[in-house]
């Protein structure tokens, strides 16, 4: 079956993309709306400086007003315009930070997914699942070259190893590099965590819909750094399982 996610590109980036990726997350859904507040609030503040400079032109131009006034300040308005900044900085803020505190909220997960950086693909592993050597469920996930693409795959962005994860379940991704600082970032996820040598960081994700997710290294991390997208298959949690017994029995 030719997956429709495909084709609708609401999930990865498109040639001249103006707007945000549809969010599939809470998180991402509150990056959303933050992003938005800010634009009405970014809006308003250039419309008004706008209209406010203009009128400042034409009614004390030297046509309009050729006797210049003599006041030098009025202690009304130096109030108005200090503590009208400071409420809009208040409202943005609050938002803000609620939405900091959820990113950075960890969840119990049910499931762990461990992601290395390398130059220049990434290695998963599901720490949770074990082959019949005791060792973790692993492998390592490459660009799909232009000339092995397939009809429906995106260039850039498909892999021959998706991340495949459940929907509707509490998945902890470590991030961690081998080499040099990459970025394990997804947009529609919410997700951009720095892979650090020598350092473990780590998120909690909540996929509310199937669908696949695309995204790419977003720390540059040395000349194919282009070249080491991210795609995460969300699925149902049957099909995950079936998905999980399968590569277990590939290894």
């Amino acid at each position: 079956m030719i997956n429709l996610f495909k084709f609708v590109g609401c999930d990865s980036a498109n040639a001249w993309q103006c707007t945000l990726q549809d969010p599939a997350t809470p998180v991402a859904e509150g990056i959303v709306n933050l992003h938005h507040d800010v634009t009405f609030f970014l809006a308003f503040i250039v419309v008004f400086v706008f209209v406010l400079i203009a009128n400042t032109l034409y009614r004390f131009s030297y046509t309009s007003n050729p006797i210049p006034s003599n006041t030098i300040h009025k202690a009304s308005l130096e109030i108005i315009w200090t503590m009208l900044p400071g409420v809009i900085l208040v409202l943005i803020a609050v938002p803000s930070f609620s939405l900091l505190y959820g990113t950075d909220e960890v969840v119990d997960p049910a499931i762990t997914v461990k992601v290395v950086g390398h130059q220049w693909y990434w290695s998963y592993e599901y720490t949770d699942y074990e082959t019949v050597d005791g060792e973790a469920l692993a492998y390592d996930s490459y660009m799909v070259e232009e000339g092995d693409l397939e009809y429906g795959e995106q260039r850039l962005l498909s892999v021959d190893n998706q991340v495949v994860v459940p929907v509707n379940t509490h998945v902890r991704f470590i991030v961690t590099s081998s080499d040099v600082l990459h970025s394990w970032c997804v947009p529609s996820l919410g997700v951009k965590l720095d892979a650090c040598p020598g350092r473990l960081n780590e998120v909690s994700v909540f996929i509310k819909r199937e669908g696949e997710f695309f995204g790419q290294c977003s720390e540059i991390c040395g000349v194919n750094h282009g070249f080491m997208p991210i795609a995460v298959d969300a699925v149902p949690y049957e099909k995950f399982i079936d998905w999980i017994s399968d590569k277990l029995e590939d290894l």
